[in-house]
């Protein structure tokens, strides 16, 4: 005959067990229904790319110190800013790779910025009219790096051949781009590496006739 504290104590044991059952089968219900609830917060659609557009490079040549035109298609933004940044930075990472007819250490991260303004009016120091037409003349200011100023190969030909490739590049890209000026982490600086000559404003018709 059993003892009644084993009978007891088993029956315990079952409303135990029974509980544990319950309460695991409620933990996995809560658990299937938080990832029901991801599944159907996360997007169904790829984020928008840029579509890939046909632009044209010019890559600086250090065999013959010129500049040849690269055309590539880009992903490149709509915003004139933005598209302005991504193909320099391209033009900036072909100069980075092994090989590479000119090469530049820095790549893409050397262009910190890049924002386009009006063309400042002959005779005066306000800004021309900007009604948005696309033709409209602007002045495109390139923000680079201290980084890349200080890395980059010093020489007269070499770092003419990049600010000039920097400025037929953007010319190609976005035609309104009449004047360029260059600065190096926010600020003026008189060279790049000690011979070409940063505090001036070159003007995109020049880059393009001098390939």
């Amino acid at each position: 005959m059993i003892p009644r504290y084993q009978k007891v104590l088993f029956v315990l044991l079952l409303v135990a067990s029974v509980g544990m059952g319950v309460l695991l089968w409620h933990l996995l219900d809560r658990a299937h229904q938080r990832l029901l609830q991801g599944e159907a917060s996360t997007p169904t659609k790829a984020p928008a790319v840029a579509p890939a557009v046909q632009a044209t490079l010019y890559v600086a040549n250090d065999a013959d110190n010129s500049l040849q035109p690269q055309v590539l298609a880009l992903p490149l933004p709509a915003s004139p800013n933005e598209r302005a940044q991504a193909v320099l930075g391209k033009l900036l990472d072909l100069y980075a790779t092994p090989g590479a007819t000119h090469p530049v250490p820095g790549g893409a991260s050397s262009i910190a910025q890049v924002f386009l303004l009006p063309v400042p009016a002959a005779g005066s120091g306000a800004a021309a009219p900007h009604g948005g037409a696309q033709d409209a003349p602007e002045l495109a200011v390139i923000n680079l790096t201290a980084a890349f100023a200080n890395n980059h190969p010093s020489g007269l030909e070499t770092e003419t051949l990049t600010v000039l490739s920097l400025c037929a590049t953007l010319h190609a890209v976005l035609p309104q781009v009449a004047q360029v000026r260059f600065l190096v982490d926010g600020q003026p600086r008189a060279t790049l590496a000690g011979h070409t000559d940063l505090s001036r404003i070159y003007l995109t018709t020049e880059t393009m006739t001098s390939q």
